[in-house]
């Protein structure tokens, strides 16, 4: 999910929004949002303008408002803080009326007037009360992802802690705690609970638990410290994020002769001259750490000088002991997650996180990483060693020597080309971005039953309004029928925005994020964001197959979001147990490698023809070169991050020294030492819990994905049927069941462990 980018996830998911998903170096993820004011007919058959305007009403306050048509030009930052400061005093009021309601006033301490009171007064007026603020922060937290500036900065900073202590509060207020729990015992005392739905069964017990797991029967002194320990958390953790943007913003290198960029493919050169022409450096060339710009410099430029200053730089985003330097934030996070985890009765972090997820204890994730680790281990050595090998040929050494740390994308690059006849520059013409989206919707809409189609933004003539010009905006319908004229009979299920070339203010990597979370039956609102290769010198703007992989797996949450159909709001979509959620995204992965799918997406964007049999073949070859090397790099983030949440008291001294002896047979040995990310790693540090203790998520994620996949391949990856089963089974249930029993009701049977393995060409016969 990136998280996101992401909300106070130390805040349970009763109390706040989760973080976005995503699946980038950055993060992504998950997830209560709002309800808006506008009902709209189970089957229509109109234009997608036929959206509501905004309310003129709303406009004082607009970071308040329930338009599904999100008035983003209205939204600047001096109405942030009153807007959720008023945000902030209605959701108490709220509360307040609900405990005074069911256990009287304050200050009565006899509970004579104590009213046990219904669902909708206890449970479902905790989620209402908490609605619009959740959803004006979801609109604030936006922003500052993708339209980050000193005043919105400013703005968001000033209003952090109240938000982070309202939320903090819930689940620590007596009286509320008071009131759910009676509730929930006399429904299971009276038998009333068997007569609920299965949804608000869900509901009671998740909120009950996450009371309890967050503070609800700490003394009050307790109390007081946690809501200080959350405060500083997403304090710090917001300056850890703002960090990374910077130090990643700062950093440029100009090129002044053409003959360095030499090896660059002709594309990349583009944009790097566009870059500098925009930068008002013109006649040179401008290349930057945002990810459309570094890759292409590692993977293909001949000079490994430029290679290695852009690699320092790289590693000196969140370093260099000046004001972005991360390294002390990352110990006081650290610290705060272990003594937050002791105070709730946790032996450490990792097991406070993961209690009520599927790997439930930090244990056992760190034994699933060191199984795969020990499984993989041979293949991983063996790549390491022929690439040393490969280069060692290639320059005319007589033996083998480890290699430079940024010489090992190009070289690999180098020999996959080779051994493959395949480079990645060749398949890029066959991948315009529009394409590419024209046939994912049609993906979309052949296994889901679905019709997408663009919905007119303010800057095209349409309605829509947008936080900037390139954002475009879709919607989605469910197809219910055929009308008597033979039009198709169509229910709005949902809208969302898309978000896909990189900009200063816009933080790095790819994303989905929720924005609306409609009651049931109603459509849902989110966005998907990237940092995809922009259009350069008039052409379109073409991808590699990469950043296909990037769009199709952030538009698998967002049909995970938009696609929810349970009853109860915060257990729609993407309101999962995390080790689950990247399950609906990375499966969209597998379409873009099978050859009916393909064709549905790869055309030349000159000649409008298919990718030719041979290139393709070679394609697949190439799919699973260095395929250990890849779970392995995977694997080295997972083993740091679980560690270092269950060891962080065990260590003090330096950072990198640290992570070097947990990860040392992660990673391959280079002439210099690199560095870790962890100071730029936003999947761990940029939220009070992100990814915390939970990275391990993805290669998890992709063991449920292998499997459901094969699923699809036995049956027909354009199934229709295949598709309903999947999205009535796991996409449309959200969090109304544990995931594994999800799972279950898809494949129906358990997860198969050996699946990631096989299909990475890395399963030893017989292994298990």
């Amino acid at each position: 999910m990136n998280k996101f980018f992401s909300f106070i996830s130390s805040i349970p998911s009763r109390f706040r929004s989760l973080p976005p998903a995503s699946r980038s170096v950055i993060f992504c993820v998950f997830p209560i949002a709002a309800a808006f004011a506008f009902t709209y007919s189970s089957s229509h058959n109109t234009s997608s303008s036929s959206h509501p305007t905004q309310p003129t009403g709303e406009m004082e306050h607009p970071f308040l408002s329930s338009s599904f048509n999100i008035p983003w030009s209205h939204m600047a930052a001096e109405h942030v803080v009153p807007d959720i400061e008023l945000a902030i005093e209605r959701c108490k009021k709220s509360i307040e009326t609900i405990c005074t309601n069911h256990l009287g006033e304050k200050s009565d301490e006899s509970g004579s007037e104590r009213n046990v009171g219904t669902f909708e007064s206890t449970f479902l007026a905790l989620e209402s009360a908490q609605e619009e603020l959740n959803r004006a922060w979801t609109f604030v937290d936006h922003l500052d992802t993708v339209m980050n500036a000193p005043a919105l900065r400013e703005a968001k900073n000033a209003v952090l802690p109240k938000v982070t202590d309202l939320f903090s509060s819930i689940p620590l207020n007596e009286r509320l705690y008071t009131v759910m729990k009676v509730f929930h015992d006399e429904c299971k005392r009276t038998g009333k609970i068997e007569s609920m739905s299965q949804a608000q069964k869900r509901l009671m017990d998740e909120t009950v638990n996450d009371f309890e797991k967050n503070g609800a029967n700490l003394s009050q002194a307790e109390k007081e410290k946690l809501t200080k320990m959350n405060a500083e958390l997403a304090q710090l953790t917001q300056k850890f994020s703002e960090n990374v943007l910077d130090s990643t913003n700062a950093f440029e290198m100009l090129i002044e002769n053409e003959e360095d960029l030499r090896g660059l493919p002709p594309t990349a050169v583009a944009a790097a001259r566009q870059s500098a022409e925009e930068k008002g450096h013109p006649g040179k060339w401008r290349l930057t750490l945002h990810m459309p710009s570094y890759i292409p410099v590692m993977k293909y430029l001949d000079s490994s000088e430029i290679r290695r200053k852009l690699w320092e730089g790289m590693n000196g985003v969140g370093s260099g002991k000046g004001e972005t330097d991360n390294t002390e934030l990352i110990w006081k996070i650290l610290d705060i997650r272990r003594r937050k985890a002791v105070l709730l009765g946790k032996k450490d972090f990792a097991d406070f996180v993961l209690e009520r997820r599927m790997a439930k204890n930090g244990a056992r994730v760190d034994e699933f990483v060191s199984d795969l680790h020990d499984k993989i281990d041979g293949f991983f050595k063996k790549e390491v060693r022929e690439l040393e090998e490969y280069v060692a040929a290639k320059t005319g050494k007589e033996e083998a020597e480890e290699l430079e740390p940024w010489d090992l994308t190009y070289w690999a690059e180098k020999m996959r080309i080779e051994k493959y006849d395949l480079d990645d520059e060749a398949l890029r013409p066959y991948f315009a971005v529009e394409s590419v989206v024209s046939g994912l919707f049609k993906i979309f809409e052949t296994l889901y039953g679905l019709e997408i189609r663009p919905h007119p933004t303010v800057d095209d003539g349409g309605d829509f309004e947008v936080w900037h010009k390139d954002v475009k905006c879709f919607d989605v319908f469910d197809v219910v029928g055929v009308k008597e004229d033979g039009t198709r009979d169509l229910k709005h299920r949902g809208s969302f925005y898309a978000d896909f070339h990189p900009r200063e203010g816009k933080r790095s990597g790819a994303w989905m994020n929720h924005l609306i979370t409609g009651a049931h039956g109603e459509p849902h609102s989110g966005l998907i964001c990237a940092n995809i290769s922009p259009p350069v010198n008039g052409k379109p703007a073409l991808v590699t197959h990469d950043e296909v992989e990037t769009l199709f797996h952030e538009a698998g949450h967002l049909m995970h979001h938009l696609l929810g159909d349970v009853e109860i709001k915060s257990l729609n979509g993407i309101h999962i147990a995390w080790d689950a959620v990247e399950l609906p995204s990375q499966i969209m992965e597998n379409w873009c490698w099978e050859r009916e799918s393909v064709d549905m997406f790869a055309k030349h964007f000159e000649t409008n023809e298919l990718i030719p049999q041979d290139l393709f073949d070679r394609m697949i070859a190439a799919k699973n070169f260095r395929a250990a090397s890849f779970m392995m790099r995977q694997l080295s983030f997972g083993k740091m991050d679980i560690y270092l949440h269950m060891h962080v008291d065990k260590y003090e001294g330096d950072l990198d020294d640290i992570i070097d002896k947990v990860t040392e047979t992660y990673v391959p040995r280079t002439k210099t030492k690199a560095p870790s990310l962890i100071r730029r790693f936003n999947h761990l540090f940029s939220d009070s819990v992100g990814y915390a203790a939970a990275y391990y998520s993805y290669m998890w994620a992709e063991v449920l994905d292998a499997d459901a996949f094969s699923k699809f391949k036995k049956e027909g990856i354009m199934n229709p049927a295949v598709g309903k089963k999947f999205r009535d089974c796991f996409l449309s249930k959200g969090n109304l069941d544990d995931p594994d029993v999800l799972f279950r009701d898809f494949m129906g049977r358990d997860a198969d462990p050996t699946a990631l393995l096989r299909r990475a060409g890395l399963l030893v016969d017989g292994q298990k």
